[in-house]
């Protein structure tokens, strides 16, 4: 058998992988310096915790996990049935009643009781509520782990991919908000991604339009589908909202939003204008105008904060604030942050009344924005900075006392260990990438010395161990 791994999943090489613990110590230093602390949660959930949190798009996109157990195996319908559905083996695919259906849905929770977590949020919102007998609130977690999407592949969309998350829980003050978009600015700045857009919205705008449209009862369909507009365009959004069942003449009031531009003081203007007969818009105005204002009063180091009328994020915990981070525009690439207010998600649990607000950043597609701009130190790598070549026992043993101090200064040392051929560790050497050789015989011995050898500019010379150790540092 050919050794191949799952679609949407990756193998990561170890110049890959210090690349990517080099943003995640970025993100990790960003997050403690703005006050939040570390959990971490299972890989997997109790299916009951995750579906009907995501909407109808997010849960058919959640992989669940088959109980173990012995089930009976139907080869028409290729799937394991339990004994009393004999009416269902009988039929065909095309002929199953509605009442079968129901008893398979039934079956199909009975072998799958758990699912990978899709998201880090609605497990940190179980978190809360299972452990707030011990939570300190307002309660700031930063959380750095995988997650899993039944989604298609395609660049910079995988099925496990690592999320970034930071969350304040027990706080309404919007100036959450406030330091989530400076922790976006602070983050993409260290990491030398200047230009970044994060855009923001409201979902009350949102609330608000839809009421204003006569079309409150299609919210979700309404913002689903508005969401999309820079996938599938204008056209796209309004067939997609008349098959939702918005009307014509609704679609026709929101004509403005598809073509919303100028300042985000304009843009405020615009929207209050528009939701004037809308409590809850208004309301969802004057959000974005706090954060935007103290935002704009307080500066960005390097990224742009705009105001997009059309972000809705298709999820549907989120109650105010909604983020969206896009990278430069130089790169081809889809969002690399995004987080919102939720005002109520523990509530699903059993706490209520506990308003949440939280970021997070793409992990994956970070990494391949940062690649594509050649913006990783030269720094950054796995490698050795130096290997010491093995001409036998005792000059091995004779540098590993070298070895042995060097590493406890910090520096990564190592010996070649076989006694080999010089001209294969000095190849190794070479593929690895390990800038220095540390050459010890029978000479460097006799004198208490090393030879040291550059492999990029070919200089060698003897030195003391003290003088190695300065020309390694």
């Amino acid at each position: 058998m050919k050794p191949s791994i799952p679609k949407g999943t990756r193998d990561f090489s170890p110049a890959e992988v210090a690349k990517r613990q080099y943003i995640i110590q970025k993100i990790k230093t960003n997050f403690e310096k703005f006050g939040f602390q570390p959990i971490e949660t299972p890989s997997f959930e109790n299916s009951e915790t995750l579906m009907g949190k995501y909407g109808e798009e997010g849960d058919r996109l959640i992989f669940k996990i088959l109980n173990s157990g012995n089930f009976f195996y139907d080869k028409k319908l290729k799937i394991e049935l339990p004994e009393s559905l004999d009416a269902l083996r009988a039929n065909s695919a095309e002929t199953i009643s509605t009442k079968e259906l129901i008893e398979l849905n039934k079956f199909t929770n009975r072998i799958s009781e758990k699912a990978l977590r899709y998201d880090l949020t609605v497990p940190f919102a179980r978190y809360v509520v299972q452990h707030q007998n011990e939570i300190e609130f307002p309660f700031k977690r930063y959380q750095i782990q995988p997650v899993w999407r039944a989604d298609r592949p395609q660049k910079g969309r995988f099925r496990e991919f690592f999320q970034c998350d930071a969350d304040v829980v027990g706080s309404i003050s919007l100036w959450q908000e406030v330091e989530l978009v400076q922790l976006y600015d602070s983050v993409f700045t260290d990491l030398g991604l200047t230009g970044v857009t994060i855009k923001i919205n409201n979902r009350k705008i949102l609330s608000g339009i839809a009421e204003v449209i006569g079309a409150s009862d299609k919210l979700i369909d309404f913002t689903v589908a508005l969401d999309k507009l820079d996938k599938i365009g204008e056209d796209g959004v309004k067939k997609e909202m008349m098959e939702k069942g918005i009307s014509e003449s609704a679609i026709k009031k929101v004509q403005p939003l598809f073509n919303f531009t100028g300042t985000i003081t304009e843009k405020i203007e615009k929207l209050s204008a528009l939701l004037s007969e809308s409590i809850e818009g208004i309301k969802g105005v004057q959000e974005l105008q706090f954060i935007c204002d103290n935002v704009s009063s307080l500066g960005l180091s390097s990224s742009i904060l705009d105001l997009d009328v059309t972000l809705a994020r298709g999820l549907n915990y989120y109650t105010g604030a909604i983020f969206e981070v896009a990278p430069p525009p130089t790169v081809s690439m889809g969002s690399i942050g995004g987080g919102g207010r939720y005002d109520d998600l523990t509530g699903i649990f059993g706490l209520k009344n506990v308003s949440g607000v939280g970021i997070s950043f793409g992990l994956d597609r970070i990494y391949l924005v940062i690649e594509e701009l050649n913006l990783f130190p030269e720094t950054v790598t796995s490698t050795s900075k130096a290997i010491f070549l093995n001409f036998g026992d005792q000059e091995a043993k004779y540098a590993m006392k070298a070895i042995t101090d060097l590493r406890k200064s910090g520096l990564k040392v190592e010996l070649y260990p076989d006694n080999v051929k010089i001209a294969k560790q000095f190849q190794y050497a070479d593929k690895r990438g390990i800038p220095f050789v540390v050459i010890v015989g029978e000479e460097e011995m006799r004198n208490n010395q090393f030879s040291l050898k550059n492999l990029t500019s070919g200089e060698q010379q003897k030195v003391s161990f003290d003088e190695l150790k300065k020309a390694l540092i």
